[in-house]
């Protein structure tokens, strides 16, 4: 086997993770609420509120417990076990609520802490063994870009699966539903399983850093520090809200604003197809012009495609699926190049689970008020499994784009030599 041969096989093994945490952030951001709202009968308001809440609480602990990681002796090994049977289990609890109508909120938010917990613990140290790969046998920045982009491909391989399934599931006879997710639940735990194994045995090796054991106030100060970390927080943070919003309003778009509820899994498959056809176009053009305006170029996409979706009613279904296909290529570029971005400004000597967990946690926070979309859209009398109105498409599709327009403007007055990034 060859050296490229064998580096690409070792990027593999790290990446393959990615699939299973992507399946797991799918359902909850994207499918949960419509499930929980149109087909379990939870109030739209009230599956809103709950999706922030839940979310709040994932947000806070993130930095938490990046900094746990930070103190690990004993290897990450115990630590992504651990996650790994909890993300399973919780996985398999969102989809089978073993309650009544009257605890079903309780439930999901019970759920959905277990689960964001568990993936914030994968996905955290998932994170910080890519920016800690070791270098013995791979340029730095070779390495940084090939393991983005197997974990983005790989993780794109899961969104697709994790929006077909389910959406051929809620198709069949009722009575068969309840099965049918049992069995996608243990699926998932066995993916999940065979991709730590491989990160475990077959990637390339996390290169731990002992780091000083500082305080909450000097790792800040040390953040603060940094121009280029600084400089990045809040476009990441804004762009983050709009791509937040349209996940968690996907479902009902499709469902009530287009009615097309039979072709709901055909269309997030072709978002999602075409942001792992984009990832590697991406990629590649990070690599001649840098990852910072590849990252706005990818921005400019997602806005001409969200404006287009904003316009669109019942039975505009081709115009649609051009707006998945636009979108999904967009997609790959806020996927893959902010992490690298981030991980180019970390200094050799910080800790970059910090570092990530900051950057998780803003992520998330973008998550938890793109939630509070849903107790306004119930204001503005919108009701799931009814004809939707234009409110739906404006806050859906309009408002990302105004919060994306804003991330590139903010992004456009970084300059590359002072941030600390490649242009």
């Amino acid at each position: 086997m060859s050296r490229a041969q064998h580096s690409r096989w070792r990027f593999m093994a790290y990446g393959l993770l990615g699939l299973p945490l992507a399946m797991a952030a799918l359902p909850v951001y994207v499918q949960i609420p419509a499930y929980y709202s149109s087909n379990l009968g939870l109030a739209l308001a009230s599956t809103g509120w709950v999706l922030f809440l839940a979310r709040l609480v994932d947000t806070v602990q993130d930095p938490w417990l990046g900094r746990y990681i930070d103190r690990l002796h004993g290897g990450l090994n115990p630590w992504l076990i651990a996650g790994a049977v909890l993300l399973g289990l919780a996985f398999l609890g969102l989809w089978l609520p073993p309650v009544s109508s009257a605890y079903l909120g309780a439930w999901l938010a019970i759920m959905l802490v277990i689960a964001y917990t568990a993936h914030s613990m994968l996905s955290i140290a998932y994170l910080s063994w890519g920016a800690r790969l070791s270098v013995d046998e791979f340029n730095p920045n070779t390495a940084l870009l090939g393991a983005a982009a197997w974990r983005e491909g790989a993780g794109l391989f899961g969104v697709i699966l994790a929006s077909v399934i389910p959406s051929w599931i809620l198709t069949q006879p009722a009575a068969t539903i309840p099965s049918h997710f049992g069995r996608y639940g243990l699926g998932f735990a066995a993916i999940l399983a065979l991709a730590l194994f491989a990160l475990m045995h077959y990637a390339p090796s996390w290169q731990r850093k002992e780091c000083p054991q500082s305080s909450w106030r000097q790792l800040w100060q040390t953040m603060q520090a940094n121009q280029g970390f600084k400089s990045l927080l809040l476009p990441y943070f804004i762009n983050a809200i709009s791509v937040a919003i349209p996940s968690t309003l996907a479902l009902f778009f499709i469902n009530d604003r287009l009615q097309a509820a039979s072709f709901a899994g055909a269309f997030l498959a072709t978002y999602f197809v075409a942001a792992a056809i984009g990832l590697p176009l991406w990629v590649m053009l990070a690599k001649k012009v840098g990852a910072l305006c590849a990252w706005r170029c990818g921005m400019l996409l997602a806005i001409l495609a969200f404006c287009g979706a904003a316009l669109l009613g019942v039975g505009d279904y081709s115009a649609y699926l051009v707006v998945c296909i636009a979108a999904g290529l967009a997609l790959g570029a806020d996927l893959a190049l902010p992490p690298v971005l981030l991980a180019q400004i970390i200094q050799h000597e910080d800790s970059p689970s910090a570092y990530f967990g900051v950057w998780t946690l803003l992520g998330k926070l973008a998550l938890a008020l793109s939630g509070l979309a849903l107790p306004l859209l119930a204001l503005l009398d919108y009701q799931p499994g009814q004809v939707a109105g234009p409110a739906l498409a404006w806050i859906y599709a309009g408002l990302p784009c105004g919060f994306k327009l804003l991330a590139l403007y903010l992004l456009n007055r970084i300059r590359p030599h002072t941030a600390g990034v490649n242009a």
